[in-house]
């Protein structure tokens, strides 16, 4: 019995050791990858964009009054999110870093594309676009001298098909919606359905509408405010077609017309203004041209 219990001690006294020795060791660093910031800039430096291609035209942004808009190779609104994803390069981290004058090597001598950054017209960043790691299948790019391995997503962001990158909303950020004017479709033209917000109150020139306020304000909110197409695409009026119509009134008092091209399978509206046709789900269309105004036979 003497030894069993000498025997446990001398048992207890080495996971004590071993534990000890497991505590007050060194710890071993571990390694940790660095990650080196591709440039010290922020988004809001920038008020222009080029993205310069070998082979097809470049495409250029600008930013007037806060919102960006494409202005080549057409001018029209620009979609904002697809913008910040181009500028997102600004904020890129990579973990290589190579200083080289060897830019043949990672392709960069005759890069896929360059994307330039304006503060002005006379102050740009420059990022070139260069070939793909086969390991990773990251990309390179060059900043300054100094060559990154990053994702391809950048990549991906600017060189969207130039469609891609339009406003998808029918109505610009900064317009305000006072009312509309529906009495040129079809189906109000004998009515005539003008709808007006007057004093934070919709106003329906239907009499026997009524319409209730939260289902109006949610409607034009959905369907107006907050809804973007599923596609869009560039549009001339054929001033030979007369095609159904409608206005939207703004609150400063002036008006954004329409031209209603189609109704089934899908609602595809025309800008003539802006030279832009958006395509709606035939069932979020119907919605957007007939507002709940409650009317007791309708």
């Amino acid at each position: 019995m003497k030894k069993r219990w000498l025997l446990n001690l001398i048992l207890l006294a080495v996971v004590a050791g071993l534990i000890t020795f497991l505590y007050v060791r060194p710890k071993t660093e571990v390694n940790k990858t660095t990650e080196y910031e591709v440039s010290p800039y922020k988004l809001a430096e920038f008020n222009a964009i080029s993205i310069e291609f070998p082979a097809k035209a470049a495409v250029t942004f600008e930013k007037v009054d806060k919102y960006w808009r494409l202005t080549a190779p057409y001018k029209t609104r620009a979609d904002q999110m697809s913008v910040q994803r181009i500028l997102a390069i600004v904020a890129a981290k990579s973990h290589q870093k190579i200083v080289t004058d060897d830019m043949e090597k990672f392709g960069l001598v005759n890069p896929s594309f360059k994307l330039k950054l304006f503060r002005d017209k006379n102050n740009a960043e420059e990022f070139l676009f260069g070939t793909h790691s086969p390991l990773t299948d990251e990309q390179y790019i060059a900043h300054k001298g100094t060559v990154y391995l990053v994702s391809n997503s950048y990549a991906e962001a600017a060189s969207t098909q130039v469609i891609e990158m339009v406003d998808k909303a029918p109505l610009k950020p900064t317009e305000k919606v006072a009312g509309f004017d529906f009495s040129r479709l079809e189906q109000w033209e004998s009515s005539r359905l003008n709808l007006d917000l007057v004093d934070g109150q919709w106003k329906v020139s239907i009499k026997e509408a009524k319409p209730l306020q939260n289902e109006m304000n949610e409607w034009v909110d959905y369907s107006w405010v907050h809804t973007l197409a599923k596609s869009v695409e560039l549009y001339t009026p054929d001033h030979k077609m007369v095609y159904p119509s409608f206005e939207i009134k703004l609150a400063d008092g002036s008006k954004v017309h329409f031209d209603k091209i189609q109704e089934s399978p899908d609602l595809l509206l025309g800008r003539p203004d802006e030279g832009i046709m958006y395509t709606f789900p035939s069932d979020a269309g119907f919605v957007m041209l007939n507002p709940p105004i409650n009317l007791p036979n309708k």
